[in-house]
């Protein structure tokens, strides 16, 4: 037997050895875990709920951007995109087929299909439907045609480029809706728990809240937190007071007098990023009471003896980028080389001198063949709006010129001044998201009639240009004819770019991996929502999800 003792007290040693000196380094890493509810506070309600009217206020906005989508999507270049269609061909510049993605579905888990499609523009070509001019006008002149379950072909009258962004919005489905008439669901809300086909799905609507949770049937990633809540405040300061006392989680817009406060928080993350718009002075060409405004040195004295940087910084609480063009920075057909009108009083004054615009009685006002240099500049009532037109009458006081600001309602200013063009100057903001078609702001047949050219700016070789550019397909091509249309419009100036409005966005430190890049609109902030997460738990490096990135690592003996 002693052999056999001998074994096991040598089986013994070595096990001892293992387990005494054979320890071994596991890396291991913080991975975002699934869970966790996302609180955020926006200004306002959800009125409707419906694709087709998301633009009513801006929590409809952010609601349909999770809840719906289109065949395409317009991404934050201004280009169009993929979304439920895999792709698109287009021939002759009027065939548009569409071939949409086999794996896409309803949250009642019914596949989407081209009856969706059709079944949506059917209720935009409807006749009786008249609350969306804009969209009724271009749909009810294209043809439509369902090839089979999964293709679809448009066909316009004539060459139209700027359709593609119309093929962005919000389907409906068909097997939901089919009974009701076209008018009401073009003019009213779905119901409390729409059926979409978006990543996220209403789970509960409350009075004071909207509680939306990930749909099993959506083809994207799936998102780690468990659940998005939008609770309803009165204003967006009201929200920043609710974060303050813990009811939040995230704050959808951090309002000027705030910024301060939210920056020196230490558990809120701001993020920061231009918007799809921009503020301009447009003078009223064909007002004979300020004939004046014709002149196109007066026009570039105005712009040289604004100090827009001050403006920003003391007015706007730095929430802007200076524009010097009416396309935006981020879109591709933004000409970065176009002329720069920097704030330089000395140069405007030379100018109007040259003009012929002196003070000729010592009031402090230019006059030139007995008419002083002044005219109104309204504005609508928000109070930051009013005080950017106080700063600018100081701006142009002091190089001789009387502004005087107006504040009227925003439906004042629409209906009362800027439609009938009866105004001298106004202060309006411009919202441009995707296709950068300038037709309906600059070509001169929309002077008239209801066009929203309310400066009555007339250039031939600017509306050849245009006409063209909406024609082409090729996109160097129509960049050429855009770049050449800001350069006329930066020599003419039938208005005054002022700046790019600054969105800033607030949330909590304890939400991870937040990315907010430039946005067409503050909506699109929830791009990203699927990779953001609140909870996490230990892992070895080799089985972090690859969705979103872990924390950094630490080693550990186990």
């Amino acid at each position: 037997m002693r052999w056999q003792v001998l074994l096991a007290l040598g089986g013994i040693v070595l096990l001892a050895l293992v387990l005494g000196y054979s320890t071994y380094s596991v890396t291991t890493v913080l991975a975002p875990d699934r869970g966790g509810v996302y609180r955020e506070g926006v200004a306002g309600n959800p009125k409707y709920l419906n694709p087709l009217l998301c633009d009513a206020t801006d929590v409809d906005l952010d609601l349909c951007s999770l809840l719906y989508r289109g065949l395409t999507r317009i991404d934050k270049n201004g280009r169009v995109t993929p979304d439920l269609a895999e792709g698109w061909r287009i021939s002759e510049g009027v065939d548009y087929v569409f071939r949409l993605k086999p794996d896409q579905y309803w949250h009642d888990g019914q596949q989407v299909t081209v009856d969706d499609v059709i079944f949506t523009v059917s209720v935009l070509q409807d006749p009786e439907v008249y609350s969306l001019p804009d969209l009724t006008s271009l749909w009810r002149s294209v043809q439509v045609e369902k090839i089979d379950d999964l293709q679809v072909r448009f066909r316009l009258t004539e060459p139209f480029t700027p359709f593609l962004d119309y093929t962005s919005i919000g389907l409906l489905p068909e097997h939901i809706w089919r009974d009701v008439p076209a008018t009401d669901l073009a003019t009213q809300p779905l119901n409390a728990t729409p059926i979409g086909n978006g990543p996220l799905k209403v789970v509960r609507t409350a009075a004071d809240h909207i509680r939306l949770e990930p749909s099993q049937f959506y083809r994207g990633p799936r998102p780690y937190l468990a659940a998005l809540e939008l609770r309803f405040y009165p204003d967006h300061a009201s929200a920043f007071t609710g974060f303050v006392n813990g009811e939040l989680e995230g704050i959808s817009q951090i309002a000027p007098q705030d910024l301060q406060a939210a920056a020196e928080r230490e558990d809120l993350q701001l993020f920061s990023t231009a918007t799809s718009e921009y503020l301009s002075i447009v003078f009223n060409l064909n007002n004979p009471d300020v004939a004046f405004l014709q002149d196109v040195q007066v026009r570039q004295a105005l712009y040289y003896g604004l100090d827009r940087k001050r403006l920003i910084e003391e007015v706007a609480g730095g929430q802007g980028i200076i524009a010097h063009s009416t396309f935006l920075p981020e879109n591709w057909a933004h000409n970065p080389d176009v002329r720069q009108y920097a704030y330089d009083p000395a140069l405007a004054s030379a100018i109007l001198d040259q003009a012929g615009w002196i003070d000729t009685d010592g009031d402090g006002i230019r006059d030139k063949d007995q008419q002083p240099l002044r005219f109104l500049i309204y504005a609508n009532d928000d109070p930051l709006r009013q005080a950017l037109i106080e700063r600018l009458a100081v701006d142009w006081r002091a190089i001789g010129v009387d502004a005087q600001p107006v504040s009227v309602t925003f439906a004042g200013l629409v209906s009362d001044f800027l439609n009938p063009r009866r105004f001298d100057a106004a202060l309006i903001g411009w919202e441009l998201t995707g296709d950068p078609d300038p037709y309906p702001l600059w070509h001169s047949t929309q002077a008239s009639g209801g066009g929203q050219n309310y400066s009555g700016w007339a250039n031939e070789e600017v509306d050849e240009l245009i006409e063209q550019a909406r024609a082409m397909v090729d996109e160097a091509d129509r960049k050429a004819n855009y770049y050449r249309f800001q350069e006329a419009f930066a020599e003419e100036l039938p208005a005054l770019p002022l700046f790019y409005p600054v969105y800033t966005y607030g949330v909590s430190a304890k939400v991870h991996n937040v990315q907010i890049g430039s946005l067409n609109q503050p909506s699109e902030r929830f791009e990203t929502f699927h990779d953001w997460y609140m909870l996490t738990r230990r892992v070895p490096v080799s089985q972090v999800p690859a969705q979103a990135p872990p924390t950094p690592p630490s080693t550990v003996a186990e």
